[in-house]
């Protein structure tokens, strides 16, 4: 990992950004979808590395993905695992709602957690609540400590949950302690890194959701130094999805015993879903969100709006970049 290929990085998720923005509000969420796949991989494929997919955005999704075990970048050069989602809140780009981006984490052959594309409860917080609260806690018992490490009342807190009927028990608790709930449909990467910076108003995220999506929100946060902890969830009845309708719980965790995964209640800490020594999250805004706006189309550009952390040099780079197209004859500031 070097600064070179962290600008590739970049790149490859403004070209799965652009793709994507393409189809934004149109209600086509698989297409939009398949034609960030194609732009993320297209670029990967033009960068000098051996690359290669340990989680992927896809056994989940019949929509096209870029999948586990598969070998992307040139064949030659550095050795690079990826986690991604190609378009992060497939929901939210074809509905035109806040909060879509494509995402990446990228490290070092080995450096990310290697999983079959399965759900996740994850824990997020502050750096000034890490290793403070954990996840094996009750949310009442993580919300008092998060009051106490971030100086603020229990009633002053915003919880991000995701909006499922799995959480229906969780918001009940959250609430009942007078903290603030703030239900998303999708998006929760987004939500995770936004715990990293103090002035977002979103102090932790909890729940379960995907478990691509938890390892790049791990890698993001490792290099905040913020708190991220995820578990994998295997049983369907605790994920509560029609997507696992035809799954079974022992079916689930022989998948895990063949990935080598064989404690399968164990609670992973971010440098362990992000374990390599460099370690990179790239990602670009589809739609407007939190940390950043999404693809805006211009008649003689396009502009892309993206952050980059990276533990190699202890960065978090926030980028706006103007695409020139062909011809351009007027690009505004």
């Amino acid at each position: 990992m070097n600064q070179t290929l962290i600008q590739e990085i970049l790149e490859v998720v403004e070209q799965a950004a652009i793709a994507s923005a393409k189809l934004t509000g149109l209600g086509q969420k698989d297409e939009a979808d398949a034609a960030a796949v194609e732009a993320m991989r297209l670029r990967m494929g033009k960068i000098e590395m051996k690359g290669k997919i340990v989680i992927g955005e896809g056994e989940r999704d019949e929509a096209p993905m870029l999948y586990i075990g598969e070998e992307v970048g040139s064949g030659s050069g550095p050795g690079v695992d990826f986690a991604v989602d190609p378009c992060e809140g497939t929901n939210l780009c074809a509905n035109n709602q806040r909060g879509s981006m494509a995402v990446l984490a990228a490290s070092d052959t080995g450096g990310l957690f290697n999983a079959p594309d399965f759900y996740m409860n994850k824990l997020a917080a502050p750096p000034a609540a890490k290793g403070k609260v954990d996840i094996r806690n009750s949310a009442t018992e993580n919300l008092k400590i998060l009051s106490d490490c971030l100086g603020l009342s229990v009633d002053e807190l915003t919880v991000v949950v995701m909006d499922r009927t799995r959480h229906k028990d969780l918001i009940k608790e959250i609430r009942g302690c007078g903290a603030k709930v703030q239900p998303i449909s999708d998006g929760d990467v987004q939500a995770a890194i936004a715990c990293g910076f103090a002035g977002t108003g979103t102090h932790c995220l909890m729940g379960i959701g995907a478990a691509p999506e938890g390892v790049i929100s791990a890698a993001a946060m490792r290099a905040l130094g913020g708190h991220f902890q995820g578990q994998l969830v295997y049983d369907p009845a605790i994920a509560q999805t029609s997507e696992w309708a035809d799954y079974t719980k022992e079916g689930n965790i022989k998948r895990l015993n063949e990935m080598g995964i064989t404690d399968i209640d164990k609670i992973y800490e971010a440098n362990e879903l992000a374990s390599g020594e460099n370690v990179v999250f790239a990602g670009s805004g589809i739609t407007d969100g939190l940390l950043f706006d999404g693809v805006k189309f211009e008649r003689d550009c396009v502009r892309t709006s993206s952050l980059v952390i990276s533990t190699l040099d202890s960065t978090a780079r926030f980028t706006n970049t103007v695409h020139i197209k062909d011809g351009a004859k007027s690009i505004s500031l």
